[in-house]
């Protein structure tokens, strides 16, 4: 099986390269850097240890920083290696890595998984241990490193019944990747158990909780997130809706439910904030054909009370975002996506409303729907119904807002299990 996936990949990769650049147009970073997608990568200087960790793109990347400080704090001799797949992962490597790592971080993008890419990567760099955040498993990349003994551990892992079903339709093929993990540190009990159902030995399974429940807080950002909210309210202490991560098709339900929104409170400011950024521009243009007033965030300045939607076309600023609205829309559910990270708003103590399509955070949104901190909705209507609960009731979207931070702490921790298992792998670098 291995075989033909290995030459199937081969066939598809000249079709690989040109959606590369496709994509180009509207974001030209995916049309930079291909040798690295290739395994064309300079030697490695460094005796050091190289610890590489992939994290595909924004998500787990953030995910991926708080480990990879802590164990870097810990471990002085360590160098680093971050892999991505997404320009929008790679700047947010740099951002929030180059300073505190500084001579110890490399990053490039990962090679596309074919052992002529893959070679050279590995014979250049000479990581000793690989850890993937999420899921994402690749079988010639796992082949090779189970050649050089590099132990591969599958961190904050997760598997939905969705792409259970995905990874049993090639039943021999999955059971074959992962056997070769070293370790699976999976968020839940229910992800663990379709791991086992899959082939994963059952000596190599541990279940942690979801590292990104770990979510610090300091004073600076509190101080910045209230500054922001400051801004945007102005004299007159409008109210704010954030959307935020929002994927094509969500941005007109978001839309149509913002003028329903506005006949009720008249002066609501939308903070819409599309998650790649090559749609900033038709997510501007969508606006103003709804005879929206929309200011970009890149423009700078104050946002005037004239203005009915601010664009978030920035990177890096979400997280404030979410401590600066009275309530939030996490997106990437409103269409078959999975969801994005409601944990983020609900450690800020602001309440969620989010769409059907949930599997990514299956369990992060149980817990915050039983807390009566999150709302599912669907329709226009239902998603400003939802909204329109919260700002028109202040004591009941305190008093929700704070439950989903009680369900943020009470589940806080997964990180120091996860950087345990991590330790007891790295024993020998």
């Amino acid at each position: 099986m291995q075989f033909f996936y290995t030459w199937l990949m081969r066939l598809v990769l000249p079709f690989i390269l040109l959606r590369l650049w496709w994509r180009g147009r509207s974001l030209p970073a995916y049309r930079q850097r291909w040798r690295e997608r290739l395994g064309q990568v300079p030697p490695r200087a460094s005796r050091r240890p190289l610890v590489w960790v992939h994290s595909v793109s924004v998500g787990e990347t953030l995910a991926a920083v708080p480990v990879i400080e802590t164990l870097a704090a810990r471990h002085q001799d360590w160098q680093w290696l971050v892999t991505t797949t997404t320009p929008t992962g790679s700047e947010r490597v740099h951002a929030a890595l180059a300073e505190s790592l500084g001579g110890r971080l490399l990053h490039y993008y990962l090679p596309y998984d074919l052992p002529e890419c893959l070679t050279p990567f590995l014979d250049r760099l000479r990581p000793r241990l690989l850890i993937i955040i999420e899921t994402e498993l690749w079988p010639n990349l796992l082949r090779l490193c189970e050649k050089r003994d590099i132990p591969v551990l599958l961190a904050n892992a997760r598997l939905s019944e969705k792409s259970a079903r995905g990874y049993g339709r090639f039943a021999g093929l999955t059971r074959t990747m992962l056997g070769r993990l070293a370790r699976v540190v999976a968020q839940y009990p229910d992800d663990a158990e379709r791991f086992l159902k899959l082939g994963l030995p059952a000596e190599r399974l541990r279940t942690s909780g979801n590292i990104k429940f770990d979510l610090t807080i300091d004073r600076g950002l509190s101080s910045e997130a209230q500054a922001i909210g400051h801004q945007w309210r102005g004299a007159s202490g409008r109210p704010v809706w954030l959307a935020a991560s929002t994927h094509e098709g969500e941005d007109e339900l978001v839309l149509e439910a913002f003028t329903l929104l506005r006949e009720r409170f008249a002066d609501l400011l939308l903070v819409l904030v599309p998650r790649h950024p090559q749609r900033f521009d038709s997510v501007a243009r969508l606006c103003r054909e709804r005879g929206l007033a929309c200011r970009r965030r890149s423009a700078g300045g104050n946002v005037g009370t004239a203005e009915q939607v601010l664009l978030g076309d920035t990177m890096g600023e979400l997280l404030r975002f979410y401590g600066a609205c009275d309530v939030a829309l996490v997106g990437g559910s409103l269409v078959p996506v999975g969801g994005h990270n409601m944990i983020e708003p609900a450690a800020w103590g602001v309440p969620v409303v989010c769409g059907p399509h949930l599997h990514n955070f299956a369990k992060v949104a149980e817990l915050l729907r039983g807390a009566g901190a999150l709302r599912v909705a669907e329709t226009p209507r239902e998603i400003a119904a939802s909204v329109a609960v919260w700002l028109e009731d202040a004591q009941r979207r305190d008093r929700d807002g704070a439950a989903g931070r009680r369900v943020a702490e009470a589940n806080s921790g997964a990180l120091g299990r996860l950087v345990d298992e991590i330790e007891s792998l790295a024993v020998t670098l």
